[in-house]
């Protein structure tokens, strides 16, 4: 009996103190099921029951579910907003983009079209040595011509407009920007324009200080530089046809026509020799009284054989005509006695010519060489040394020294001088030339 009340009392002891754990494990939970203020895990008895450890197990499994659970939603919630707060910003800044992309094609447009410039002031616009776009877009900025820099890059790039040349332009605020780069590109409305007088017998060095000096060209050296070239061939026939290019110290010398000419300041120096080119070309085939019942042109004459010499056999003999001759009359007579010497002989002793012009050719006179090259300086032209003509032109010669070249006077003579004052004096024999000489220099 007491056996049975001792084993009763035990079990009696346990129920409770299971009961006992089960309240306090439901009290450390609020109603949501959450944990209670204080987070720290009661201790289990060691009398606890394995369906009291499940249980435990699967509260504590629920309620971390549950806090994952919310978690997730949380996220999804701020993904929400985030995404909301994206595509407005988004929106937004499409909206400002395109707005400033149309704002700038208008007004970009209008400037192009001149739509908003109804301004036709004239103003004169400076445009700097070897333009760029940059430049010039700048220069057009600052004169007012243009009202939007960056559009009228973007249409000069995408045109591809871009043969601009230095100089002072008169343009209208109300052009459009073709208009503009037409002005530009064609040079109409330069005003910075400069008058040239080329003078008959000028040899290439003297023609580029003159060029210099007039602001028609700014650089000398590749203005020389181009003239000793074989550059202008293709287009012109008549320096294609010379054939000792080597030997000349100017190629072109000879062919620069003399005669008064309008340039640009500062223009480019192949651009000032294609108009003296082209000047030269067109007298070659204009008519010319040259004595006879009608009238003949340099080339026509060539081609009908009245000379037996080649065109730049006469512009040699021309040039030398034209820097030995004192007048247009003289100029026949000097031109008879240079035939009379390169037909004749060593036997007559005139088998060179002897010519006081060609002696320090390409320069004018013994002064004018440099002083670094004076002391060791001689020339290839020099007739005193050398036998026939010279290797071309020494200057560049006239239409009257030219036609004389061509229809020389018919004289006997051999030998010619001038005095102080331009008076010609002719011989026949190296005696008589000496008697001329000593009367001139009495």
């Amino acid at each position: 009996m007491s056996n049975d009340n001792n084993n009763n009392s035990l079990e009696e002891q346990r129920r409770r103190k299971a009961e006992s754990f089960r309240l306090n494990i439901r009290d450390d939970y609020d109603d949501d099921g959450e944990s209670g203020a204080h987070n720290e895990p009661e201790e289990i008895s060691s009398y606890s029951g394995e369906d009291v450890k499940d249980q435990i197990a699967r509260e504590s499994k629920r309620s971390l579910k549950r806090k994952r659970k919310e978690e997730k939603r949380e996220l999804r919630a701020r993904n929400r907003r985030n995404r909301r707060v994206f595509r407005i910003a988004w929106l937004v800044s499409v909206a400002l983009v395109g707005g400033a992309i149309a704002a700038f094609l208008i007004t970009g447009m209008n400037d192009l079209l001149a739509v908003n410039r109804k301004d036709n002031t004239t103003v004169t616009v400076q445009i700097p040595k070897d333009p760029t776009i940059d430049t010039v877009t700048e220069a057009l900025a600052k004169s007012g011509v243009i009202g939007e820099p960056t559009y009228f890059k973007m249409y000069a790039t995408i045109t591809k407009s871009n043969d601009f040349s230095q100089g002072t332009y008169e343009l209208t605020k109300n052009m459009d920007y073709q208009a503009i780069i037409s002005n530009l590109e064609g040079n109409s409305r330069r005003t910075d324009t400069v008058e040239v007088t080329i003078i008959e017998g000028m040899s290439v060095v003297e023609i580029a200080d003159k060029l210099v000096e007039e602001k028609a060209i700014a650089d000398k050296e590749e203005f020389l530089k181009l003239c000793a070239s074989n550059d202008f061939d293709d287009d012109f026939s008549f320096l294609k046809s010379i054939t000792n290019s080597s030997e000349r110290y100017y190629k072109l010398e000879g062919y620069l026509y003399p005669d008064k000419y309008e340039f640009y300041q500062n223009d480019d120096p192949k651009s000032v020799i294609y108009k003296l080119l082209n000047n030269f070309e067109s007298r070659l085939y204009r008519k010319q009284d040259f004595g006879y019942d009608k009238l003949y042109s340099v080339n026509k004459m060539l081609q009908e054989k009245v000379t037996d010499y080649s065109l730049d056999e006469i512009m040699t003999i021309a040039s030398i005509i034209q820097a030995e001759a004192a007048n247009v009359e003289d100029m026949y007579v000097v031109s008879s006695i240079l035939h009379n010497r390169l037909n004749s002989d060593a036997s007559e002793g005139v088998d060179k010519l002897g010519l006081d012009s060609t002696k320090y050719y390409p320069y004018r006179s013994e002064d004018k060489v440099p002083t670094d090259l004076v002391k060791n300086f001689k020339s290839r032209y020099d007739t005193y040394d050398s036998v026939g003509l010279p290797p071309g032109p020494i200057c560049n010669p006239g239409m009257d020294a030219i036609k004389a070249a061509i229809q020389p006077s018919d004289t006997s003579y051999y030998f010619f001088c001038h005095d102080k004052y331009g008076n010609a004096y002719y011989a026949s024999t190296i005696y008589e030339h000496q008697e001329n000489l000593e009367l001139i220099n009495e």
